[in-house]
């Protein structure tokens, strides 16, 4: 990865603590915006792909983390494509 710093974003579930994590890149597919997080800023670390659901005119974004099978994958190509030296793998790949 290179030596840039990476962006921190606080997210505030409802009922929750403040979360935070560090984003590792940002894309727009089909009219939706989704940002690859993760919760290190450097080193190996749990990496979340969000789906942006605000309407238009919202004055906060709402993140959903993507979690259908088809889209996950089809948005962490894309992804993996922006970044060089990164490896997504799903849960599903993890028990292999």
């Amino acid at each position: 990865m290179s030596d840039k710093k990476l962006e921190k974003v606080i997210f505030n579930p409802d009922g929750a603590d403040p979360v935070e994590f560090f984003v590792l890149e940002q894309t727009r597919i089909g009219g939706f915006d989704y940002i690859l997080v993760t919760d290190f800023e450097e080193g190996d670390g749990e990496a979340l792909i969000l789906k942006d659901v605000s309407e238009d005119g919202e004055e906060e974004s709402r993140y959903v983390i993507v979690s259908e099978d088809n889209e996950l994958a089809a948005v962490a190509e894309v992804f993996e494509g922006m970044l060089d030296d990164v490896d997504l793998i799903t849960d599903d790949e993890s028990d292999i």
